[in-house]
């Protein structure tokens, strides 16, 4: 991790993906060049905790979200507890109300992926560069 960073447990709750944005935007703006990062950052936050959210974290469980920023670089990984669900990119419909967030996280994005963690679930993780 850079000097810029910042983790926090969020809850299981539809607050979450605000908490996660507000988390990053005092990042951001606690860096000289964090405003470059802004735009896309905060949408990426709200799609992967979302995600995180309605895919990933089981009742009794929390979402983990990690922020690290360097001059060349935001990363921002979303740790969930299940290992055996990751994310798809579902074939986009004109009708479609939802399986938009995971393009517009690719389409973001400089990199994404996903792995497992150490114990148990995973970690989505996305790139976003200068």
């Amino acid at each position: 991790m850079s000097c810029h960073s910042s983790t926090t447990w969020l809850p299981r709750s539809r607050r979450s993906p605000g908490e996660g944005r507000s988390l990053l935007a005092s990042l951001l703006a606690s860096t000289p060049a964090g405003e470059s990062y802004r735009d896309s950052g905060l949408l990426i936050v709200s799609e992967l905790v979302t995600n995180a959210l309605v895919h990933g974290t089981p009742p009794g469980h929390r979402i983990y979200l990690s922020l690290d920023l360097d001059p060349a670089r935001l990363r921002i990984e979303v740790h969930d507890a299940r290992r055996n669900r990751e994310p798809v990119l579902r074939a986009l419909t004109l009708d479609g109300e939802a399986g938009r967030g995971l393009h517009l996280v690719k389409s973001l994005s400089t990199r994404t992926g996903c792995s497992p963690r150490e114990h148990t679930g995973k970690i989505v993780w996305s790139e976003v560069t200068a």
